[in-house]
């Protein structure tokens, strides 16, 4: 495939996309698809949102109350812009990390990179410092925007040649600081190329290494004009609010190219948790609603254990549910519950979004849904053959994105002949409907987060007192998954549950840390010593 001449200076993103021969096969074929060869995402969510409804429009709000205009956001992200190019050095093609609590401002970053031509690397907040150094190493990050809240594990990861501007403090050289220099003055944004790279997001592997996924200009874009346009159909009077973090591409879609791309509002909360997000609907009149099945379960028994609160879900139009498989139970309690029928989609960090889903009535309860138009979907066996409907394979899917893993030899394992294998085990119908089986793979799902069993094992063998460990996933009504721990002492060692919790909480995001520990003498292995972890998941 032939690639634009790229705008980058820097051009460390595109010398690392796998060879052409390695790509899936892209689709193209819906009209809105047709991109022109310059393409900007950051200018066409913003700028040209504001040329269609205007600046008055409201764009973000916070849990303060507090709105911002579209005309607002662009002034804060050009002055953004320009901090980064002319105070900071950033030029095309640089990978900038950004890290952060979900926030309007959070966002005004990511937009301003996108406008400056940079690259993007969001990361979680929660984010250890062995975690940030990897990634960072990986994606040879040079600037980084963090909140100065989460500055100390940034630091403590020693990239080297690594600037850290942090923002939301008192410092003269806070980020928000040198942004009040440039107020007023607009940014035209670079003329990128729509198959520059303007993201790379990472996800964790099976091996436990995490893998650096690269998005062009256009796969922005694509998403907002597959499964938003054409199954989540939002308006502009939207407000769109929801519970994965921005370091998250469920996030970044749904918190921020699709209400931006729509014109609608977005409402960005630091703690998003399902207790927050049940008074969050009624006080500022969500619409459009992103969580995990976990979370829609646990608004479930707060809605039934207080019935006297007085929750007001009446503005609620759409709720979108991803990350893990969506029961049938729950979708049928939340539609008993609250009238509204659950969007169930699967997506993957590799395609940067939602490729199969169903809304309104074409909904099927204990269903996936159907490819999402632009997206093809089918499932095959072990040697990329489709197998009948009714029969389990392995999901593979293409559209106008594809997998372009960082540098990394996996490209060929998920990509094959043409297609993307996310990994999943599904069965289709003769309908076109898609049911999910199993994660075909040892990642644990634990309430809509991916968790590497070995990046786990990894960091727990760091313990002095760790001789071995083994990390399973065990089935969880509530979470999906939880992450059980089968830890090896070594001879003589006295470290107690509770102390390896906290080692952990040091090492690793929260979400990450085993929820349940267990001390058995010895791991099941075969004679060569290789771990038998299926008999661990048997147990479980």
């Amino acid at each position: 495939m032939e690639l634009t001449p790229s705008a980058h200076v820097d051009t460390f993103a595109r010398d690392h996309l796998p060879p052409p021969q390695a790509w899936p096969r892209l689709l193209c074929e819906l009209p809105e698809l047709a991109y022109p060869d310059r393409l900007n995402c950051g200018s066409e969510l913003l700028d040209a949102t504001v040329e269609r409804f205007g600046p008055a429009r409201p764009a973000f709000r916070d849990a303060s109350g507090g709105v911002w205009s579209y005309g607002e956001l662009r002034e804060r992200v050009d002055a953004l812009a320009h901090v980064l190019t002319e105070d900071l050095g950033v030029v095309p093609g640089n990978r900038v990390l950004l890290r952060g609590p979900t926030g309007p401002w959070l966002a005004a970053c990511w937009l301003a990179v996108m406008k400056a031509g940079a690259v993007a690397v969001t990361v979680l907040d929660r984010a250890r410092a062995q975690e940030l150094a990897t990634m960072s190493a990986i994606a040879r990050v040079s600037h980084a925007v963090c909140h100065v809240a989460a500055v100390d594990d940034l630091v403590k990861a020693e990239v080297p040649g690594m600037s850290i501007t942090p923002y939301g403090g008192e410092d003269p050289g806070d980020l928000l600081r040198l942004a009040r220099r440039h107020a007023g003055r607009a940014y035209p944004a670079v003329a990128t190329a729509a198959d520059d790279v303007a993201l790379i997001a990472f996800t964790s592997g099976t091996t436990g290494r995490p893998k650096g996924c690269m998005h062009f200009h256009r796969d922005v874009l694509a998403i907002a004009d597959t499964f938003s346009r054409h199954v989540l159909r939002p308006v502009p009077d939207d407000v769109f609010a929801g519970s994965p973090p921005l370091g998250f591409t469920f996030g970044l879609g749904g918190l921020v190219v699709f209400p931006l791309r729509a014109g609608a509002c977005a409402l960005l909360l630091e703690q998003a948790g399902p207790r927050q997000l049940l008074p969050a609907v009624g006080r500022h009149r969500v619409s459009v609603l992103f969580t995990a099945p976990t979370a829609y379960r646990t608004m479930l028994d707060e809605l039934a254990s207080h019935p006297y609160e007085g929750y007001d879900l009446s503005s609620l139009r759409r709720c979108v549910s991803a990350g893990e498989n969506l029961p049938a139970a729950t979708w049928q309690a939340w539609y008993r519950s609250t009238g509204l029928r659950i969007i169930n989609g699967i997506g993957a960090t590799e395609l940067l979004h939602i490729f199969i889903s169903a809304a309104d009535e074409e909904i099927r309860p204990g269903t996936t849904g159907r490819a999402v138009p632009g997206w093809q979907a089918r499932v095959v066996d072990g040697n990329g053959r489709p197998v009948p409907d009714g029969e389990q394979g392995l999901l593979a899917v293409r559209g106008p994105v594809g997998c372009r893993y960082l540098a990394d030899p996996r490209q060929g394992d998920y990509v094959r002949d043409g297609w993307n294998l996310t990994g999943d085990t599904y069965v289709r119908d003769a309908d076109g409907y898609f049911r999910y089986v199993a994660r075909a793979d040892d990642m644990i799902i634990s309430a809509g987060y991916n968790i590497a069993g070995p990046e786990v094992e990894e960091a727990l063998l760091r313990h002095p007192d760790v001789l071995e460990a083994a990390v399973v996933g065990r089935p969880d009504e509530r979470r999906g998954q939880i992450v059980v721990a089968y830890t090896v002492l070594r001879e003589g060692a006295r470290t107690t549950e509770d102390e390896l919790r906290a080692f952990m909480r040091a090492e690793l995001a929260p979400y990450k840390c085993p929820r349940v520990f267990v001390f058995p003498e010895a791991l099941p292995r075969t004679a060569t010593g290789k771990l038998q972890r299926f008999r661990l998941r048997d147990l479980e």
